[in-house]
């Protein structure tokens, strides 16, 4: 195993669970999700001698994956809202839980943000630290203290309208 290799093996096995979990919250589709987090490593791995150590490789590898993702949804053209998530809320039989509904439920509610909204709660979701958060989506951390705050109402409003149904 070359050099390269071990540290991308490394590099995947630090990072791929939040970057799973990012494409899944842009998606809402495991097939999709898986998809696109090999996409991203794949661009990694193509650019692992270009990453500069600027930013924390982490950084880095959110941005690509969040580029990957936006590209994938505007190339299958998708109104993001009501066709990303369908059959999110469907738990199979097997899987059922409270805990299980819920979790499906927050990720349907999550799937009906906007883009930089989703981003920025999947992050937090992966309890990336704010000033992490804050480079990656390119705004000040006294704004996405804001922005993030604002979120959280609107999943809440969000699962309180689902709850309801």
């Amino acid at each position: 195993m070359s050099d390269k290799e071990a540290v991308f093996k490394q590099i995947f096995q630090a990072n791929s669970k939040k970057i799973y979990h990012l494409c899944y919250g842009y998606t809402g589709d495991d097939d999709a999700a898986n998809d696109l987090l090999q996409e991203t490593f794949l661009k990694v791995w193509q650019n692992l001698e270009k990453f500069r150590n600027q930013a924390m490789i982490s950084t880095w590898i959110y941005r690509i994956a969040v580029n990957t993702c936006l590209t994938y949804l505007r190339s299958e053209k998708r109104q993001a809202k009501d066709e990303l998530t369908p059959e999110l809320a469907d738990s199979k039989p097997e899987d059922y839980s409270p805990k299980n509904e819920q979790v499906a439920l927050l990720y349907k509610c999550i799937s009906k943000l906007e883009e930089s909204e989703r981003i920025i709660i999947t992050m937090v979701l992966d309890e990336l630290p704010y000033p992490e958060i804050a480079e990656i989506s390119g705004i000040s951390e006294g704004n996405l203290r804001v922005k993030i705050f604002r979120i959280k109402q609107k999943l809440t409003e969000l699962y309180n309208q689902y709850e309801r149904l």
